[in-house]
């Protein structure tokens, strides 16, 4: 009776008094404490963990690579080893997933401080203008206008104070590049490896120092082949193998096909893709297409499914076989082999090395009755790249390859079965038996994969694919139906001489696509250009990433708000008023039109084409409007800035005065007088810091000077294998020789057949 009473009482007598804290009360909060707490344990659950391990494991890498100095290598295996005695040990706990995830951390951390001591070598610091080589070709690539080759060194003699090289990349004219295998002699120019063009930018020279390359350069004169003072080893003779293995598929498919077309089809069964011509090239990725050029899932896939398909259809013509042999199992193993020699063939890169684990696991899934496309098989194949090549980590190909396939995974395992549940819906049966399913996942799949892979291709190449989905429908059908499958019958055709054919009708889907790519690049807007940013959006969106592929219960969506932070973040990063080039040669700064001017001595188009890049600057290199306002003569170059201070470009040490006494900031590479009012950045700050970045005060913290904020590629405090601190003045006095070099040699004339044209050379630096 009682309840009933409340029950009927319309007006309170006194108001219930709402907490500010509590606005739907604690019941409320309660339940959503209690729903978030069943999200987690669900996420906790049995074979979640996984997938997680080689996020830790990566995560250890990368802040290996944030180190100002080496670490100690073996204090990092300790630590590691010591980790994962403990999660041995607590593996029955409650605590053993977090312990097992420092572990995983802690052993990323080691496995790339233990392979950087394991391949330690020495890389130049200083131009060479001639140097004596001998030594073993072991890699060959052709390139739209030079031909480049890696030299393991035998032999060296520069003048001068130069360390012995273990390895060098030269470039030479094309055509005149030596055959993998042999033993060469030649003299070179050599010059340090490129250094990044601006602070933030990518780090050429960390590529190089993995891949074991100290110095990169061309050819004076001309290549000797000699004969070797020993044997090359078994590598050299398996690359030789190879090489010779591409040439000849490049050489058949040259009868047939050419211009990009043959590149093209070169690039997609061998990986040698450099010989595409610019424009094309720009178009394939700008038009989101640039990925059917690297060979990666989509490659592997068609090549194990297609071997797979013809094999199992062969044996399924025989009765007796399909009911005593397991034909599937069979298959899958010749699939298995064929993905395997396509990797070889390919030269094995990140993204390939990847795709073929990827593959492997899902084919040896399939032969042993397990199910193939999960979270673990992407987990294993990370696992196993990273553990060979931990370096990949800080690599686009590495970020935008498994972005992409854990997106697709998600996709599968989550969004697939969702999207045809209704099958049996009229409008749904209809438009499956008109291709409107395949239509559907192709846009879907094109739409997740440039989603994943969107924030690295804008951290890594400032820019974006707005149209990608309209090119991959165009496309992919084409590339999936006739391209792939014509090449492969071409590789089988080709020992009997029936390949011709193949490599025709590889030919008409080939032009198809790049039809749609220059189609695309030409839309409005295709090029979807964004200025740079930095490290931290793109570690923010990584992050929100895995937690949207990862995670099963509604927590997913914080992955989405996590990656929607990063944009904005990413979009609020200030652009720099000033940078500086390495060498003190080009110096580029803000107007007042908000866009960049450049002065400069000598002429980088490399280096200016990157800084409009990280710019979000449509402009060409050679545009007239970047040297509007600047005002140079014989002593040096002078603009002003949108507040109108004035940047000097000082070229000789006689116009230094003027330009101390009129501007706020002076570039110069002579030596500077010691009373210079303005911000003076010299060629001695240049060779320590490598390029600059100045923010006017305000916008950044860190190395304020004369109202401007520093940031440099290469900070005092940072000392890497790769870019090692600049030798002190009294350290490079003890390592001089007591008594010159004699006789420094002249470098002979350069016959034309080998030496890059000079314009070629100035690309290649």
């Amino acid at each position: 009776m009682e309840r009933g009473r409340a029950k009927a009482r319309t007006w309170p007598t006194r108001p219930a008094r709402v907490s500010a804290l509590e606005p739907w009360g604690a019941s409320f909060w309660a339940a959503i404490v209690g729903r978030l707490r069943d999200w987690v344990q669900a996420e906790a659950g049995p074979g979640r963990l996984l997938p997680y391990v080689p996020v830790a494991f990566g995560t250890g890498i990368a802040l290996y690579f944030a180190a100002e100095h080496e670490p100690i290598a073996w204090v990092a295996g300790v630590a590691a080893a010591t980790l994962g005695i403990v999660a041995i040990l607590l593996r029955r706990t409650r605590a053993f997933p977090a312990v097992l995830l420092i572990a995983a951390f802690a052993a990323g951390f080691a496995t790339v401080a233990l392979k950087v001591q394991r391949i330690a070598h020495p890389v130049l610091d200083k131009p060479v203008q001639s140097v004596a080589l001998k030594g073993f070709v072991e890699t060959h690539e052709e390139r739209e206008r030079t031909d480049r080759f890696v030299l393991r060194i035998t032999e060296m003699d520069a003048a001068g104070r130069a360390p012995t090289l273990r390895r060098v990349r030269i470039s030479v004219r094309k055509g005149a590049a030596p055959a993998v295998g042999s033993f060469v002699a030649m003299k070179a120019r050599l010059s340090p490896p490129l250094s990044p063009l601006r602070p933030g930018s990518y780090d050429f020279g960390r590529d190089l120092y993995f891949q074991d390359i100290a110095a990169s350069g061309f050819v004076l004169g001309s290549i000797t082949a000699i004969d070797p003072p020993s044997d090359g080893g078994w590598r050299l003779r398996y690359a030789a193998i190879m090489q010779g293995l591409r040439d000849s598929i490049d050489a058949r498919i040259r009868t047939s096909l050419e211009g990009d077309q043959r590149a093209i089809a070169t690039a997609l069964l061998t990986g040698r893709r450099d010989a595409i011509t610019a424009p094309v090239n720009d178009a394939m990725f700008i038009s989101g297409l640039g990925h059917v050029l690297s060979i990666s899932g989509y490659h592997m896939a068609v090549v194990a499914g297609v071997v797979f398909f013809v094999v199992r259809a062969l044996l399924a013509l025989m009765p007796a076989l399909t009911v005593t042999f397991p034909i599937k199992k069979v298959a899958a193993a010749a699939a298995l082999g064929a993905a395997g020699f396509y990797l070889l063939l390919s030269g094995a890169e990140v993204a390939t090395q990847r795709s073929f684990l990827m593959t492997a696991v899902v084919l040896i899934a399939v032969m042993v009755d397990r199910r193939a496309i999960t979270f673990r098989t992407l987990a294993i194949a990370a696992m196993i790249v990273l553990l060979i090549a931990p370096e990949s980590l800080v690599h686009p190909s590495f970020q935008m390859s498994f972005a992409a396939t854990l997106g697709l995974v998600a996709l599968v395992q989550i969004g697939m079965p969702a999207l045809f549940t209704r099958a049996d819906s009229s409008a749904t049966a209809r438009a499956a038996l008109w291709g409107g399913r395949e239509i559907v996942t192709l846009a879907l799949a094109s739409l997740v994969a440039g989603f994943a892979t969107m924030p690295y291709a804008a951290y890594h190449f400032h820019r974006i694919t707005p149209y990608g989905v309209i090119a991959n429908l165009l496309a992919m059908p084409m590339v999936s139906a006739v391209v792939m499958p014509a090449g492969l019958l071409g590789l089988a055709a080709m020992p009997f001489g029936f390949d011709g054919v193949f490599w025709r009708i590889m030919e008409v889907g080939i032009d198809w696509m790049i039809v749609v790519a220059l189609w695309v690049a030409t839309l409005p807007g295709a090029v979807g250009r964004l200025a740079a940013f930095g490290a931290g959006p793109l570690l923010l969106a990584s992050l929100g990433i895995v937690l949207f592929g990862l995670l099963h219960t509604p927590l997913r969506y914080g992955g989405a708000l996590l990656i929607v932070a990063a944009s904005g973040w990413a979009l609020l990063t200030p652009q720099p008023e000033i940078l500086i080039a390495g060498d003190g040669r080009q110096v580029a700064l803000r107007g007042a039109d908000g866009r960049l001017r450049v002065m400069q001595s000598g002429s980088d188009v490399f280096r200016i084409k990157e800084w409009l890049a990280a710019d979000a600057d449509s402009r060409m290199p050679d545009a007239a409007s970047l040297r509007d306002g600047v005002s140079c003569d014989a002593d040096g170059c002078v603009a002003a800035l949108a507040d109108g201070g004035l940047v000097a470009l000082s070229f000789r040490f006689d116009g230094l005065a003027d330009d101390c006494a009129r501007a706020r900031v002076v570039v110069t590479l002579a030596q500077p007088p010691p009373d210079c009012a303005a911000r003076l950045v010299s060629g001695d700050q240049l060779k320590s810091n490598g390029a600059l970045a100045l923010w006017q005060t305000g916008g950044r913290a860190r190395n304020r000077d004369s109202g401007f904020a520093i940031e440099a590629v290469r900070p005092q405090s940072r000392d890497r294998p790769w870019s090692p601190a600049p030798v002190t003045a009294a350290a490079a006095a003890n390592l001089q020789p007591t008594s010159p070099s004699p006789g420094g040699s002249r470098p002979r004339p350069a016959p034309v057949d080998a030496t890059p044209a000079p314009a070629d050379q100035a690309a290649e630096d």
